[in-house]
Order: C-alpha cells, then structure tokens, then sequence
C-alpha cells in the first residue's frame, strides 16, 4: 500500500509561480513512476507531467518552458515547480502514484490562477 498526499496548492495570480509536492509514504521501494494530472471544471483530467523512479521525465507540451518535475528520493516526494502561470492552469492537481500492482491517487490540491 502507498499512500499519496499533495500539497502546496492555493491562489496566485497570472505570471505567478507555485510549488507542488508528493509525498508518498508505505510501501515506496515499489513506487515506478509518479505524475501529474490536472482537471479543471467541466473538463477532462489531463496529464502534466511524469517522472520515473530512475529520475526519467517528461512534461506536457503545452505545459514545458514553464512546468518541472522533479524529485527527492530521501523524502519520497516529487515536486511539480509551475512558474508563468496562467489563468487556464487554474485546476484541481492529482498526484498518481503508479507500482507493479496497481495506482495511487492523491485527494488532490485546488490551484487558482488570478487574472
């Protein structure tokens, strides 16, 4: 079992930036890849980004020059550093948690983005 909390989510204004955190706790040698996802009202969720254990990544298109992931395998957590944000990022951010066996949700942490 892992569990997965997010955090660091709130309200900022558009050209603001915020910092997301994963924290994922039990069994974490398990743990292959975590990412991002994201959904806003009324639409789909969304990938953002994804990072694997051996540090591999990516982010989405509409979403590089201004999203990174990253991690910091001392604290299980991965971090989804989101700078010049605009007010289309304005969603609920999931972290997903991905072992040999099955996935892991997070509750999700609400980003706003002012105009």
């Amino acid at each position: 079992q892992v569990q997965v909390v997010e955090s660091g989510g709130g309200l900022v204004q558009a050209g603001g930036s915020l910092r997301l955190s994963c924290a994922a706790s039990g069994s974490t040698s398990s743990i292959q890849v975590t990412d991002w996802r994201r959904q806003a009202p009324g639409k789909q969720r969304e990938f953002v980004a994804r990072i694997t254990s051996t540090g591999n990544s990516n982010v989405a298109d509409s979403m590089k020059g201004r999203f990174t992931i990253s991690r910091d395998n001392a604290k299980n957590t991965v971090y989804l550093q989101m700078s010049s944000l605009l007010v289309e990022d304005t969603a609920v951010y999931y972290c997903n948690v991905l072992t040999s066996f099955r996935n892991y949700w997070g509750q999700g942490t609400q980003v706003t983005v002012s105009s």
